[in-house]
């Protein structure tokens, strides 16, 4: 692991349906949302709950494909459109988790006052939104400064070789990003999910306010638990004939005036198969080791997680705006 003193476990997945649905904000009431973009659970809909989700559903985020499905969790994020009537499909999406180990004396507050918290495993079930609340502010209270390489919600650009671009730094709308970005580079939008819950709920009325970040170096009384943190990282590629500077997410529509992709979120809805996010946790992230392609640590591996099932490169780079819902 080197310096890094968290444990981590890394896994890639495809993109999958787009739905006007979300069943976090509005359970139920399909159509109501804004369009999204799907992974993980590819059965996730507006009526879907942890015990729906457990049930069924093949998954884009680690799956044979025969059913057999370790991560049924439900991950969405607004749909990327272009401007000429299509949504931009990404390539493939990059979700990571890390903790610090349990043998960390930062995981101890009964013992160490400057503890980050209490670490627990991923508690199966929970559900939040972070990212932008559309409505001008976000939704954990307690984020890191708005500088470079601090800032949870942000954009990048990466070229096709995988490094980042020369100068390209972190960005923090689509208008900053896409003026740097050259046709065969993806533009990466990036969330990095809160790793402070208040151990009590697995939902809020806000779906946000159950968890946070760490404030001044520890998670706060009213969230002392640690949970593995989980990045989700969306790589955009922009293909020839694409006009990034139209691009824009679907969920901006609430509010043109400001720049685009200003309203940057993500929604998670936890299902994991219980045997297997306790293998992870108990490897990866208590044995300080850095997992990749959905290794688990043990000499075993998720199927399904080193690369989407269609490859690199989604062969549906654009597809048009369904019908319904929000989108414009």
């Amino acid at each position: 692991m080197g310096s890094d003193p968290l444990g981590a476990f890394r896994f890639i997945c495809g993109a999958g349906p787009l739905k006007y649905d979300d069943p976090i904000q509005y359970p139920g009431q399909p159509g109501r949302s804004h369009l999204h973009q799907y992974y993980g659970n590819t059965r996730t809909d507006a009526y879907s709950t942890y015990e729906s989700l457990r049930a069924s559903g093949d998954g884009t985020c680690g799956s044979d494909g025969n059913g057999h499905t370790l991560n049924r969790s439900a991950y969405w994020i607004p749909a990327m459109l272009d401007g000429k009537g299509n949504v931009v499909q990404p390539d493939f999406i990059t979700i990571y988790y890390k903790r610090l180990p349990d043998s960390d004396s930062r995981c101890h507050p009964e013992t160490n006052t400057a503890a980050l918290g209490k670490c627990i495993a991923l508690p199966n079930g929970l559900r939040f939104i972070s990212g932008s609340n559309m409505q001008g502010g976000y939704r954990q209270a307690h984020l890191p400064a708005h500088v470079a390489y601090a800032w949870p919600y942000r954009y990048n650009c990466v070229t096709s070789n995988g490094s980042s671009n020369s100068g390209s730094g972190w960005y923090m709308s689509l208008d900053e990003a896409t003026p740097n970005c050259a046709v065969g580079d993806s533009i990466e939008a990036i969330v990095q999910m809160p790793s402070c819950w208040d151990g009590k709920n697995l939902d809020v009325p806000d779906h946000g306010s159950h968890v946070d970040y760490p404030y001044n170096g520890r998670c706060d009384d009213a969230h002392p638990f640690v949970i593995p943190a989980f990045l989700i990282s969306v790589a955009y590629r922009i293909a020839p004939g694409d006009d990034a500077s139209k691009w824009t997410l679907s969920s901006d529509a609430m509010d043109p005036s400001k720049p685009r992709g200003w309203s940057l979120h993500a929604d998670w809805f936890g299902a994991w198969d219980p045997q297997t996010l306790a293998t992870w946790t108990d490897n990866c992230i208590n044995k300080h080791l850095s997992c990749t392609g959905g290794d688990l640590g043990n000499g075993t591996q998720m199927k399904g997680a080193m690369q989407p099932s269609y490859g690199w490169t989604n062969p549906k780079h654009l597809v048009p705006i369904p019908a319904g819902g929000m989108a414009m």
